[in-house]
């Protein structure tokens, strides 16, 4: 089985955005705490074929309802009448062509701590944007410790908190050709029961190898 096989049958992210060409800094390479908006940022949405896209609602904006740093966040909405379907943001990243280790974190809001699996936090990093929930990786999947794979991320359960709590993957990158990197992050339903969580203090910080 070949690493893109591991990443969909399953195996065992403060400020406004900045990104930028890797230096001599060891600082991160990208910053996201929506104070100042989506900026370049996209929204998509997957389901699946039994169900129409549109009539599967979602909704993804800046809100000021909760924040892990300062005063937004990013909220996102879906319904779960379905048991099915995902909805993310995604937004370019400019990096230096190379082989990295890649690092990323993101704060994640849940509304209480749940013994019910109800929703995944979706996060992917890549030399292309999702297209589709199969992009993603499988639930349960985290590429940390799978080596180097076409591209980073993780599908691991919400509800896990009361609150905020930070999810964080590594990808050990192929020689990249590219000058651009999408990072995407947003939410998979797993349960009935419309759901809203919240999407904070994203880094990314790429280290060469």
């Amino acid at each position: 089985m070949n690493r893109r096989d591991l990443l969909r049958a399953g195996a065992v992210v403060t400020a406004s955005g900045v990104a930028g060409c890797l230096g001599t800094s060891r600082g991160p390479t990208f910053e996201e705490g929506f104070e100042d908006g989506l900026g370049e940022w996209g929204r998509d949405a997957a389901i699946g074929p039994e169900v129409d896209l549109p009539d599967f609602e979602w909704r993804i904006e800046v809100s000021t309802e909760q924040a892990h740093d300062g005063e937004r966040s990013l909220s996102v909405f879906n319904e779960g009448d379905y048991d099915d379907g995902t909805c993310w943001a995604v937004r370019p990243i400019s990096v230096a062509p190379g082989s990295y280790t890649a690092t990323v974190t993101v704060e994640f809001w849940s509304e209480s701590e749940s013994f019910n699996t109800l929703r995944d936090a979706v996060v992917r990093l890549g030399p292309e944007p999702p297209q589709a929930e199969e992009d993603f990786p499988s639930p349960g999947v985290n590429t940390t410790a799978l080596g180097q794979t076409p591209y980073g991320g993780l599908r691991e359960p919400l509800w896990l908190a009361d609150g905020w709590r930070a999810y964080q993957f590594e990808w050990t990158t192929p020689a990249l050709s590219t000058d651009t990197l999408y990072l995407a992050v947003g939410t998979s339903v797993i349960w009935e029961g419309d759901s809203t969580h919240y999407v904070d203090a994203i880094t990314v910080e790429l280290s060469e190898v």
